[in-house]
């Protein structure tokens, strides 16, 4: 053989070789592939509703003066925590202590006018009406008696029928005299005294009133606290117009929080007032309530507005900041129960699982799926509850595979 007969001779057995390296490579693929798997249970799984959600206080007040008058002096600042009824701010009040000087001299003299009025002249004016009175009856009584003593006389023809005459004339004189003077002292009594005592209340009850509009708009150049909190803004400074309407102070309670979340629309038939929920932010995760839910949906957003309110122990929930709300909407009671990371995606956009037989052979199922709890996923068709799906392993696994489980 010649050199250049072996080097063909070495070059196909080489080949050759190679041929049989490659059938041997491809028959490792017969080999089991290695999974995890886990069974898929029933029991109890939680139906919780999460949503983005931003904090507010429950209860916060932005104090607005009811007088425009500039700020004379802060008491606080932003960031102090302030009780209600706490004096915030005073406003600049000369001219209203004037006018409430003012108003509280002419009470004091509406009410000295009252005494003089119901004490001294109706007393006065009574006394001479009945004085009047009673003297007029006297002139009236002595003149009857006269009149009958001259009648007498004229009788008995002791006297002339001219003095009889004359004394009738004075009896009737006199009778009118006591008719009028009657009359005045009911008058007195009946309406001359209850006109003026009314009249005086009423001057002393005007003055009052207008005392105690005084002292009210001095009270609005204090601006005091209507509630616990601490001050979240205080937009003016000292010197500053304090305009009436516009708030001076703002101040927020924390002791509660409500976080106010949208909800899908479809979700909102699972959710009711009462039921437990969970605000959590950075770091911070706080129990809570569901406390509205609103009946109407935002045509924009297709979504329902929901609040859970929670109490703010230490302040540890913010206003303002955005959190995620877990609402637990129920238990249900007897479902079927796998790990999230059994669920795939078949290549018509289904969702399945890889159920492993008893002979290690893998086999693709098909499932529906329903509530998730965390990492636990409820299957409401395609699995039983007792099959064993795999955890592990599973992309890429072709149906009817052969594998190996492992721990």
């Amino acid at each position: 053989m010649t050199r250049f007969q072996w080097l063909i001779c070495a070059a196909l057995a080489a080949m050759l070789s190679a041929c049989g390296g490659k059938e041997k490579a491809a028959g490792d693929t017969d080999a089991p592939t290695a999974v995890q798997i886990a069974k898929a249970l029933r029991g109890p799984i939680e139906r919780i509703i999460t949503a983005d959600a931003i904090l507010y206080p429950v209860t916060q007040s932005a104090i607005t003066p009811k007088i425009s008058a500039p700020v004379r002096r802060f008491l606080v600042n932003r960031g102090d925590p302030v009780t209600k009824g706490q004096l915030l701010a005073e406003l600049e009040d000369r001219d209203l202590v004037s006018a409430l000087s003012e108003a509280k001299a002419q009470w004091e003299q509406a009410q000295a006018q009252f005494l003089t009025t119901t004490q001294a002249q109706l007393p006065e004016e009574m006394t001479k009406a009945v004085a009047d009175e009673q003297s007029a009856k006297q002139a009236l009584d002595a003149a009857k008696k006269l009149y009958d003593n001259r009648v007498a006389l004229v009788r008995e023809g002791a006297l002339a029928q001219k003095l009889a005459d004359d004394a009738k004339v004075a009896l009737v004189q006199a009778q009118s005299q006591f008719d009028t003077a009657q009359r005045h002292l009911e008058a007195v009594r009946n309406v001359s005294g209850a006109e003026q005592a009314k009249s005086a209340q009423g001057l002393l009850d005007a003055a009052k009133a207008h005392y105690a509009s005084a002292q009210a708009q001095l009270s609005y150049a204090e601006i005091r606290s209507p509630i616990d909190g601490i001050v979240a803004d205080r937009p003016v400074s000292a010197g500053e117009m304090a305009a009436s309407g516009s708030p001076v102070i703002t101040v927020v309670d924390t002791a509660e929080i409500v976080a106010r979340a949208n909800v899908p629309a479809l979700e909102i038939a699972h959710l009711k007032v009462g039921q437990d929920a969970t605000i959590t932010t950075a770091g911070s995760e706080v129990p809570g309530k569901v406390t509205v839910i609103s009946p109407a949906a935002d045509p924009s957003s297709t979504t329902i507005e929901v609040w859970v309110k929670a109490r703010n122990a230490g302040a540890v929930l913010k206003p303002g900041v955005t959190a995620k709300v877990s609402i637990h909407a129920e238990t249900i009671p007897d479902a079927v129960v796998v790990p999230a990371s059994t669920l795939l995606n078949s290549e018509e956009g289904e969702t399945e699982v890889m159920v492993v037989t008893p002979d290690a052979t893998a086999h693709e199922q098909k499932v529906e799926t329903g509530v998730r709890d965390g990492d636990r996923i409820q299957i409401t068709g395609g699995l039983k509850g007792g099959e064993s799906v795999v955890t592990t392993g599973g992309v890429g696994l072709a149906d009817k595979s052969k594998v190996e489980v492992r721990k």
